[in-house]
């Protein structure tokens, strides 16, 4: 029998202890004319379904090359990365992946580019469905606008609609809103926090903004660099919506600050 996680307080299921992502001695080594470097040494953790886990670290810490290894884009040097029980090899379709980078077709307008992805509906069905999900991120007055015509947190919408509409599994999120402003920024958490209570994807987000990390993890890894390696872990126990200017949720962010800070052996 599948044993429970403790209750996160503030999320709307229970965590599964069977963990649908496990890294094991995973190390990355990339060649360069200067020899080997290794950007990854010694990464383990899990990850449980319907969790939302935020990896934290400096520049060079390597959270992107981990997203990368996860997505199934690059392969690792040495442990492994598993999916359920399957080596991750390659993309799949039930891992999807929210860049920092616009990646939205210049020439597709807003409804079009949500609806790229979608195969094996008719046209009824495709134009409802992008539709729904058009209305989900708050959209539905600019379907028919193009990427250049709306504003940068727009933008962060139809990437969110674009990777939901395909109904992924696990979502892999590479710092996607470190471009915004601050107060765009926090919208668009909010907005992600409520789609994540809807949907219950699985997912690693991938950040260096610590104060980013507590309002939105379940569970936060600390990275550290030179080589990049799991350095701490910290639950989130804080019930949402979280309040940034209280006290609990400036003490962990007080707890994550000395631990960037705080030298590696």
């Amino acid at each position: 029998m599948t044993t429970q996680l403790k209750l996160i307080p503030g999320h709307k299921k229970e965590l599964q202890a069977t963990p649908v992502l496990q890294v094991s001695k995973l190390s990355k080594v990339f060649k360069t004319g200067d020899g080997p470097m290794t950007v990854l040494q010694d990464v383990n953790f899990q990850v449980a379904e319907g969790e939302f886990l935020c990896v934290l670290g400096p520049s060079g810490c390597g959270k992107t090359t981990l997203l990368n290894v996860l997505a199934g884009f690059e392969k690792p040097s040495a442990g492994n990365a598993l999916l359920e029980e399957t080596p991750i090899t390659e993309s799949g379709p039930d891992r999807c992946v929210v860049f920092q980078e616009d990646t939205l077709f210049p020439w597709l307008t807003v409804k079009e580019n949500i609806a790229f992805g979608v195969k094996g509906l008719s046209k009824k069905e495709k134009r409802e469905k992008t539709n729904h999900f058009l209305d989900l991120v708050g959209l539905t007055p600019f379907g028919d606008y193009l990427p250049r015509e709306i504003s940068g947190g727009m933008k962060k919408r139809v990437s969110l609609a674009r990777v939901l509409i395909l109904q992924p599994r696990i979502l892999l999120m590479d710092e996607p809103f470190g471009a915004l402003d601050a107060q765009t920024r926090e919208e668009m958490q909010d907005l992600l926090l409520s789609l994540w209570n809807q949907f219950h994807h699985t997912i690693i987000f991938i950040t260096h903004d610590i104060d980013e990390a507590v309002a939105l993890a379940d569970r936060i890894l600390v990275m550290q660099k030179d080589p990049g390696m799991i350095a701490k872990e910290i639950r989130v126990r804080l019930p949402r919506p979280r309040e940034r200017t209280e006290a609990p949720f400036q003490d962990y962010c007080k707890t994550l600050y000395q631990s960037l800070k705080k030298p590696q052996p």
